[in-house]
């Protein structure tokens, strides 16, 4: 990757880079453009494609309509109220 081409990624990202820095990315992402070339190579024409490895499913219930808890119940367990709501502390 050329420095030239990192410096138009980073103009696209708004991130400003020093020139130190463009040779520095620009080494760094041939590399792993390199890299990702390598694994471009693997034979993966008898693999199955899998979203995941560990087998774990989903586990659905089935919805119920159930009476909620009232509001007085709750405002019953707090400690301190003012005009219905509840009082805290000041957290500025």
């Amino acid at each position: 990757m050329t420095k030239q081409e990192v410096a138009k990624i980073a103009r696209l990202a708004r991130l400003e880079l020093t020139d130190k820095e463009l040779n520095k990315y620009a080494n760094q992402l041939s590399q792993i453009l390199s890299y990702v070339d390598q694994l471009n190579e693997v034979d993966t024409a008898d693999v199955d494609p899998i979203s995941q490895i560990t087998g774990l499913t989903n586990i659905w219930r089935e919805d119920k309509v159930e009476e909620s808890t009232v509001i007085d119940d709750l405002l019953a367990q707090v400690p301190e109220l003012e005009a219905r709501g509840v009082k805290v502390k000041s957290v500025f």
